[in-house]
């Protein structure tokens, strides 16, 4: 599987596994454990979860029992926990719910109020502390990435997680090239627009290479530089499916046909968010 490689260099899959709204009906939790666990055993070996997610974190931690160095685990601290306390009180409650001694990577989830030298701050000491290896952002735009990335400890900006798919393209006017010139991935949570990729060349792209429209959409993604993408699947089957994404080469014509129904950005746009 092609991997994208964090500064200080470590790789990771292209293709990870996400797992918002998991956790939200204690009867699927099992199913969810052991989709998350099948994708370790296909290769999508970062799981990204967040505390806000419901209760995503104690099924990460039902995957990962007797696993965990299988995994390359992301969470995220909420806005309003930000605060140089409130991050790592943040941090320790994660660890608990995922039953782990240290989180592979941390991220503010969004720009709040509290300002970003403090989530900074806290990040430093949690890694001084051994309780994440790295950090990074989450929905920050340029502007927002040049400010942190200007704050003590902001050179260690390891990602920006955004939405990022065919249809949400916006960050390719500026946000993903400055990412790149700064050797910063981006990761891109909601990968499939939440299942709303419509148009038939999608799935014309498909039947020659004998996959569906998710995938090809997924294949897309993670054929540019610089780009993790973290579709959720909560089942067997689905993992499978997205796994599959892996193997599919979209080829130059295609991706002009890709461009044509999904039109890359003409300027500048505010940066979308879910």
């Amino acid at each position: 599987m092609k991997t994208v490689t964090f500064p200080g260099g470590e790789s990771v899959p292209a293709l990870g596994q996400g797992t918002w709204y998991m956790g939200r009906n204690p009867r699927e939790k099992a199913a969810e454990a052991d989709a998350l666990r099948y994708g370790l055993d296909l290769g999508m070996t970062l799981i990204d979860t967040a505390e806000m997610y419901d209760d995503a974190e104690s099924v990460v931690g039902e995957a990962l029992r007797g696993r965990r160095e299988d995994a390359f685990v992301v969470s995220k601290v909420l806005p309003s926990n930000a605060s140089r306390k409130g991050t790592i009180a943040a941090c320790e409650r994660s660890l608990g719910r995922m039953r782990t001694d240290c989180i592979d990577l941390y991220l503010l989830h969004w720009p709040g109020s509290c300002p970003v030298a403090e989530t900074l701050e806290a990040f430093e000491r949690l890694v001084e502390q051994g309780k994440i290896r790295r950090y990074g952002m989450s929905n920050l735009d340029t502007s927002d990435m040049e400010a942190a990335r200007a704050e003590p400890g902001g050179e260690a900006i390891a990602t920006n997680q955004v939405l990022y798919n065919l249809a949400e393209r916006g960050i390719e006017w500026e946000l993903l090239p400055w990412c790149r010139d700064h050797g910063i991935p981006v990761m891109a949570y909601s990968p499939l627009n939440q299942g709303r990729l419509r148009p038939e060349v999608l799935a014309q792209i498909g039947e020659r290479h004998q996959a569906n429209r998710y995938q090809v959409a997924l294949a897309w993604l993670i054929q540019r530089d610089g780009v993790i993408a973290i579709p959720k699947a909560a089942n067997r089957d689905h993992v499978e499916q997205n796994a599959r994404a892996a193997e599919i080469a979209i080829t130059y014509e295609e991706m002009k046909q890709l461009d044509r129904a999904f039109p890359p950005p003409g300027g500048p746009s505010p940066l979308a968010m879910l």
